[in-house]
């Protein structure tokens, strides 16, 4: 018993004297780190520039409280030949999806709803939803029948829903998001709720509509009253202010013949599934305070039982993910074999990975935090070269 109690007074102490997580503050020394391989780190990045894989690239290795590293390589822009900056904003598509299951945990945290709710307990437009039997083949008796049970919360937080990955074809464009959630009304699930394993930005929508609901407010004020605000993040939002569009990262197609720009159009309403803007330093600090059990700066977000359940693996042996050898929390894949640790990740690391190249992830094992973002929008997503040379180069920095 006094082991454990030194144990645990020795972290605490180890906590304290780390001090508040400074982004601006490099210091491999404290991180237990090697700045001469984390060095090499931004000269691998500039190999995918000069090949024209990538306009630019930002990276950032934090460890025991400590950035160790943060490197802006290439450009923001290519057209104008703008450099890329630490503090780029970018659109971090599904990076987006951990911060809604965060919100979401706020209100379990306060007893507001529960995982096992079903869904049209908030829902209305998601009652009576209906499975098909065969899956998805179509044909003779695959007349819609009631699963066995309905929806829940649960099965929106780790893609087991059953729910198609967007909303019908032919649907009317929403021009907000209690729309894009009501155009599922009346959709057919692809499976028995919790039984397999389907990503679901709808799914992921919804979750951005029950925070509304029960919050009695917009999904995105919520969001920066309980998580941006509190955590001094101050680049993150969903509709870009005028002063800082001249730092948002253009994206760009692979072709054969280079890099083209992709027009993007500004967003009509919060996407709960992909519609955050943010820097690596912002979202560092979301993952720093998950590390940290909840907390940051003595700002408490999460507890720390919520933490937990976000960064386990609740689908069990079903395959999920696009990764080897992970499963799915809440908004997160989560390493749960050997397989899953190519990149020198340990088993418990939980990660989380955009379309546009945007990735996060958090090695608890190793007390490390790392960022990567790009604005790409084809290839390789969570296993891309880019990331992969990322993750397993900042766990060969560390030397204690």
């Amino acid at each position: 018993m006094k082991t454990t109690i030194s144990l645990v007074l020795g972290g605490a102490l180890a906590a304290v004297a780390a001090g508040p997580f400074t982004i601006g503050k490099i210091d491999p020394e404290a991180a237990g780190m090697s700045a001469a391989r984390l060095a090499r780190i931004p000269v691998r990045m500039k190999e995918f520039v000069a090949a024209g894989k990538t306009a630019g690239v930002v990276t950032l290795v934090a460890r025991h409280g400590h950035v160790a590293s943060l490197e802006a390589v290439g450009y923001q822009d290519l057209e104008s030949k703008t450099p890329m900056r630490t503090d780029t904003v970018f659109r971090l598509a599904s990076v987006t999806k951990p911060v809604t299951c965060a919100g979401i945990m706020i209100l379990v945290d306060e007893g507001r709803l529960s995982l096992i709710d079903p869904v049209e307990k908030f829902l209305p437009e998601l009652k009576d939803l209906k499975l098909n039997p065969c899956g998805t083949l179509a044909g003779y008796n695959c007349e819609p029948v009631t699963p066995s049970r309905p929806v829940n919360v649960l099965d929106l937080m780790t893609h087991t829903s059953g729910l198609p990955g967007g909303t019908p074809a032919g649907a009317a464009p929403p021009t907000t998001l209690a729309e894009r959630v009501a155009a599922v009304r009346g959709t057919t699930l692809l499976f028995e709720p919790g039984t397999a394993w389907n990503y679901s930005n709808i799914g992921i929508a919804a979750l951005g509509r029950i925070i509304e609901v029960i919050a009695g407010e917009p999904y995105d004020r919520f969001l920066a009253e309980r998580i941006f605000e509190p955590l001094a993040m101050k680049d993150t939002f969903f509709f870009v202010p005028p002063d800082k569009a001249n730092r948002v990262a253009s994206v760009y197609r692979y072709e054969t013949d280079g890099l083209k720009l992709v027009p993007m159009t500004a967003p009509k309403f919060p996407a709960p599934e992909g519609g955050l803007f943010s820097t690596a330093g912002d979202m560092a600090r979301f993952h720093q305070m998950l590390l940290d059990k909840g907390s940051l700066d003595g700002q408490r977000i999460l507890s720390a039982a919520a933490v937990e359940a976000m960064t386990t693996s609740q689908t069990g042996s079903m395959k999920a993910g696009f990764a080897p050898g992970v499963g799915h929390g809440f908004g997160f894949e989560v390493v749960r074999e050997t397989l899953g640790t190519f990149r020198y990740n340990s088993i418990g690391s939980f990660v989380k990975g955009g379309a546009y190249r945007t990735y996060g992830w958090v090695d608890p094992a190793k007390d490390l935090v790392g960022i990567i973002f790009m604005q790409r929008t084809n290839g390789g997503g969570d296993v891309a070269d880019e990331i992969n040379s990322f993750m397993a180069m900042a766990a060969a920095a560390i030397e204690r």
